[in-house]
């Protein structure tokens, strides 16, 4: 075993740091990913959250508080012994039905030198693995040694590409889960549901999978029932016409308000995402000062702007509320409310949250929670992916789930206080520090949140960061905090909704706990960053 900078390597195997909570395995090439993970599967232990394979890597997402990062790092560097001593399960195949339809085919086969049947017939004929997971939650990257072409992807991408859609990039081939702009050639067209959140196993395609396609006639394919669902639209949290047992009727939505909770766990190697509260802190203190669990779902607030009812036909059967994060003139029924307070909401009275003075997201908790549907175990809302229930609009009616756990305090005296205006974040090593000349300017400036600020990601504003090895990254797994730098040097922070895998170098990693912070950073904040307690400058 030898140790190069932040990296370990064993093996064959280079585990560089990914934060507080994440390995990121590296191995010389795609095949040996997939040898690495299926190793990493067998021999899965206690505290193993996510296993994210990708083109060159794998990212071993943990739970610190059941296994140590220095045992997670070992059991990386053992998994070729330890899987040498037992047979690897076998691997599964799926039967991928494909209609050989797709628009790009002719023009296609011509750039290749030959023709549409054998193009298709070779696609068809190759046993092809899933590698990794990314892009969209259930599309799989798939590649064979049958397959012999690298295909070039189109000049200027589709703004849709239908769901089913199968089709061919680089040496991957792939089928689209659901609706999305895509700049892949398209091939053919599949019915398989590939991706369906109320599954077991959500994904029809999983990182080890054999997949072969086979050739089906347009009359007995069916229709597509892959999940189309737009960027951006998911099911609505309960339907505007409906009136739920003490429901809450949205009046206005301000900016964005979606149902949120602590988000998904244990999901990112199907390509989703962890959501969840931008500040989860928050989200917790709020269903506390009600007595509700904490992993209960609530609403996000964003920038103010929200007003909503409690429907005047609800029960007699007493609701509180409470509201926490950020800060502004909140009423009910015109009379002030205090934040971080339990209050009782009668029977048609409307609650009216006015623009945000300190912050940018607020969280209204009821008693009992917000009853949205549940899908992969969260009744959080994916802005990027369009899981869980749609932002919230005008006539929206939400129902009070049961997630009580105990009485409302009397009195809760711990302190709060306004989100500053200015913060401190601590950040922990990313796997991709070396790429850059030094680190010191991300310490030594003054950084500004821009107007690109959203669920998915902060952009900041500041010196450009030099690159010290520009070439190309290949995709690999990423996490909410990562501090991604694109080619013109400029960071951008992953935020909930960001993207699980992505090909820009991370740099640092925001800490677990400072994560909440930047759920209250808007366009003008203005953020430092420290390293985190325990780690050397000259580490990092």
């Amino acid at each position: 075993m030898v140790t190069h900078g932040d990296a370990v390597i064993g093996g064959g195997i280079r585990v560089r740091p990914f934060g507080e909570r994440a390995l990121l395995a590296e191995v010389e090439d795609l095949e040996a990913v997939l040898a690495l993970h299926a190793r990493l599967v067998a021999t899965r232990r206690p505290g193993i959250v996510d296993l994210v394979p990708a083109a060159q890597t794998v990212l071993v997402v943990i739970d610190p508080t059941v296994m140590p990062l220095a045992s997670a790092r070992t059991w990386v560097l053992s998994a070729r012994t330890a899987a040498a001593q037992g047979a690897l399960p076998p691997a599964r195949t799926v039967e991928v039905p494909v209609v050989y339809d797709g628009e790009d085919l002719p023009a296609l086969a011509a750039e290749l030198g030959i023709g549409v049947a054998q193009l298709t017939a070779r696609h068809a004929a190759a046993d092809w693995t899933v590698a990794f997971t990314g892009f969209a939650p259930g599309f799989g990257y798939l590649v064979s040694a049958d397959w012999p072409f690298d295909v070039p992807r189109r000049a200027r991408p589709r703004p849709r590409v239908p769901a089913g859609a199968v089709a061919l990039a680089g040496r991957f081939s792939g089928a689209y889960p659901r609706s999305t702009p895509g700049g892949w050639q398209l091939i053919g067209t599949t019915p398989a549901l590939l991706f369906d959140p109320d599954a077991a196993s959500p994904a029809l395609l999983r990182p080890g999978d054999h997949v072969r396609f086979v050739p089906t006639a347009p009359s007995a394919a069916g229709r597509p029932v892959a999940v189309d669902i737009p960027a951006g639209a998911a099911s609505r949290a309960v339907s505007p016409s409906s009136r739920a047992r003490d429901g809450i009727v949205v009046r206005a939505p301000g900016p964005a308000a979606t149902v949120q909770d602590q988000g998904r766990r244990g999901v990112l190697a199907d390509g989703v995402a962890l959501s969840g509260a931008a500040d989860r802190a928050a989200l917790r203190v709020a269903n506390r000062l009600v007595g509700t669990a904490a992993t209960a779902a609530g609403v996000e607030i964003t920038m103010g702007g929200f007003r909503a009812v409690r429907d005047a036909a609800a029960s007699a059967e007493e609701l509180w509320f409470a509201l926490a994060g950020a800060w502004g003139t909140m009423r009910l029924d015109g009379r002030p409310l205090d934040p971080y307070v339990a209050h009782p909401w009668p029977a048609g009275a409307e609650l009216e949250i006015d623009t945000f003075t300190h912050g940018v997201r607020a969280y209204l908790a009821v008693r009992g929670g917000v009853a949205a549907r549940s899908l992969l175990g969260s009744r959080a809302t994916d802005t990027l992916a369009g899981l869980g229930p749609a932002p919230l609009a005008a006539g929206d009616v939400l129902g009070v789930g049961s997630d009580v756990v105990a009485p409302v305090p009397a009195v809760d005296v711990r302190p709060w206080g306004p989100p500053a205006s200015e913060l401190e974040i601590a950040v922990a090593p990313g796997p991709r520090a070396d790429r850059f000349a030094t680190v010191e300017p991300l310490f030594a400036e003054v950084w500004t949140v821009s107007t690109q600020a959203d669920r998915v990601g902060i952009r900041l504003e500041g010196p450009a960061l030099e690159r010290a090895d520009v070439s190309e990254l290949a995709s690999e797994g990423m996490l909410p905090g990562a501090i991604q730098v694109p080619p013109d040097g400029h960071p951008v922070i992953l935020g909930p909704d960001g993207p699980v895998t992505g090909g820009y170098p991370v740099v640092a990693v925001v800490t677990d706990a400072d994560r909440d912070l930047l759920g209250q950073a808007k366009p003008g904040t203005r953020l430092r960053f420290r390293r985190a307690g325990g780690t050397s400058s000259r580490r990092f």
